[in-house]
């Protein structure tokens, strides 16, 4: 709570000559809170800032050891590249206003959880590379097409996904939902929050055989 309120008025502050917070300002206002030093630690939470973080800059680029980035319930519109992140493994992008996964390129040989719900996504594009991805966290955002899931094929590592909240569930029960994303990602050991279960597996596949 007394965090909560010194991140106020640091927002406060900055408020009355901007009305957003860089990156850098950000990752100063969470030293002085959590009294750590931001290029030593391996978590960093930049999330709730008020005003909020309107554009990713350069300055996420000085978090080398970082292997949990916390940047959610902000206002960013796009991503860029982390060419300064090679520890990078969890990265929480939730709730701000991003369109498009793209400059991920970086971070693919360690990304492992990439957590994006609450967005403007409406392709899978730019995750085809992140080869040891193993959650991807998407619902509520913009994806209408079955299709797109099949850009996910070759991410053999992908065990922990959520669509729930996007048009492609539009219609279909929760089961019907769960065994269309088994059909396009037969490997995923969990579904919106929910283990598969052998039946859901069979019937996606029996599913697949039919058509």
């Amino acid at each position: 709570v007394d965090r909560g309120g010194r991140l106020g008025a640091a927002g406060q502050h900055q408020a009355s000559g901007t009305m957003s917070t860089t990156c850098a300002q950000a990752i100063k206002n969470w030293e002085t809170t959590s009294g750590e030093v931001a290029a030593e630690a391996t978590h960093v939470k930049l999330y709730c800032q008020i005003p909020p973080i309107l554009k990713l800059d350069n300055a996420l680029n000085s978090l080398v050891n970082c292997e949990r980035l916390a940047i959610s319930t902000n206002a960013i519109d796009r991503l860029i590249p982390l060419n300064g992140m090679k520890s990078l493994k969890v990265l929480s992008l939730g709730r701000n206003q991003i369109k498009k996964i793209e400059k991920l390129d970086d971070v693919a040989d360690t990304l492992e959880e990439l957590w994006m719900s609450y967005n403007q996504i409406g392709s899978l594009d730019g995750l085809q590379g992140l080869n040891n991805l193993q959650v991807l966290y998407l619902a509520n955002n913009n994806i209408k097409t079955w299709g797109e899931l099949d850009k996910l094929a070759g991410l053999s590592g992908l065990r922990d996904v959520l669509f729930v909240g996007n048009p492609i569930y539009e219609g279909l029960t929760k089961e019907e939902a769960r065994i269309e994303v088994l059909k396009h990602l037969p490997n995923v050991m969990k579904i919106d929050g929910d283990l598969v279960k052998p039946s859901e597996r069979a019937a996606a596949k029996g599913g697949e055989e039919e058509g």
